[in-house]
């Protein structure tokens, strides 16, 4: 699949996701989806983000959820990004 076929395939399903408002829908949705190890990694890669923001270091981070530090490397610095989608999904909930 191209990159612009990614693009599109995922703006479609962003839009329909948040026009859903049904949060059992989208749980409903995701298991359907994903399977069972990406939902996990999916799972595991929003804890390491909620955890980053409560100021867990990284190292504790690696030791509690078994990732590597380049994967939390990762996630904190999007976290840090000026406009963060990390930071703004956390603000949601």
């Amino acid at each position: 699949m191209e990159n612009k076929d990614i693009r599109n395939n995922l703006k479609e399903l962003s839009e329909a996701l948040s026009k859903s408002g049904d949060q059992e829908l989208i749980y409903n949705f995701l298991e359907c989806l994903l399977t069972k190890n990406e939902l996990s990694e999916v799972a595991s890669r929003w804890a390491l983000v909620k955890m980053l923001d409560n100021g867990m270091s990284q190292r504790k981070i690696s030791a509690e959820l078994g990732l590597s530090l380049c994967k939390i490397t990762r996630g904190s610095k999007e976290l840090q990004k000026a406009d963060s989608a990390f930071k703004k999904m956390i603000d949601l909930i």
